[in-house]
């Protein structure tokens, strides 16, 4: 089944200890959509400037992700400048220019309003509560969101959390969003909200999930070598939501096969810049790394 993603398309300049990227895509929307996919076909809805080159993204495009909700506007594409420390966790953000990014307003074209699975990735909250409103009764609504909408717009956000099934977000976003600093405690008052399940990112750290059912936790897939962890939130998100759009039920099992899956794809993206390493590999590289972390934590 189809997904929609709303979000952000990027060029990147990026810098870790094992290299430099100029021009390199990213954005949350094609993150996301190189890992999900794997699984479904992804519609993409966002915005490039008249530096974009959309030949760049034929890879994409060969992977059944279709970027016709993608307008051009006059101008320049949403940018962004960072620098990774030897500890990835750290980073310094050299420079963000949003451009055309700025006054984006998503139109969702009648042929994505009825699709069934859709990731509201890292915009103003009020324009993905407009996105949620344009689209016919999804299946799954998934949200994303970060430390500056929390903290300049959280009513909006909050009152969008109450119409959403699952939110993504990491653990200082959540202690922020809810000012309460224990990871369960938090995670039920979101829960109380409405929401169907609860995923908290941990970085090196694994993941979490909190649903109804309880509570899941699965490990981060050992990388030795983290290149450039660029995209690696969106690609979980991808993961997950792909791996959602292919199961017959969603239910708490098939949930936490979910983040296993959204672990899985993160963990090959940070092993390249942009979604270089993603081109490479196929389903069976990810069923594979699935399988050595279910070796890993059987006991």
């Amino acid at each position: 089944m189809s997904i929609l993603v709303v979000g952000s398309i990027a060029l990147d300049d990026v810098e870790t200890p094992y290299g430099k990227a100029n021009d390199s895509i990213g954005g949350s929307a094609l993150y996301f959509g190189a890992a999900a996919s794997f699984f479904s076909p992804v519609n993409v809805v966002g915005v490039i400037g008249e530096d974009f080159n959309l030949d760049n993204l034929t890879f994409l495009k060969a992977r059944n992700v279709d970027l016709s909700g993608t307008s051009v506007e006059k101008g320049k594409t949403f940018r962004w400048g960072g620098r990774y420390h030897l500890n990835v966790n750290k980073r310094d953000t050299l420079y963000t220019e949003l451009n055309v990014f700025e006054n984006f307003k998503p139109t969702i074209p009648d042929h994505y309003r009825n699709d069934p699975f859709i990731f509201l990735a890292n915009i103003d909250p009020e324009l993905q509560l407009d996105v949620l409103n344009q689209m016919d009764k999804p299946r799954l609504s998934v949200l994303d969101t970060m430390n500056f909408w929390i903290n300049r717009k959280k009513d909006a956000l909050m009152a969008l959390v109450k119409k959403v099934d699952v939110m993504i977000l990491n653990d200082e976003e959540l202690f922020e969003l809810t000012e309460v600093h224990n990871i369960y405690r938090a995670a039920n008052i979101l829960l109380n909200e409405g929401l169907r399940a609860l995923v908290v990112k941990k970085g090196e750290h694994g993941a979490l999930l909190v649903d109804n059912d309880g509570y899941f936790i699965v490990p981060a897939f050992p990388v030795e070598k983290v290149v450039d962890p660029t995209g690696a939130g969106d690609s979980f998100a991808g993961g997950f939501l792909g791996y959602l759009s292919s199961c017959d039920e969603i239910n708490d099992q098939n949930l936490r096969k979910a983040i296993v899956y959204g672990t899985v794809v993160a963990s090959f993206t940070v092993e390249d810049f942009s979604y270089n390493r993603l081109k490479n590999i196929q389903r069976e590289d990810l069923d594979k790394r699935i399988e050595r972390i279910r070796d890993m934590t059987t006991f």
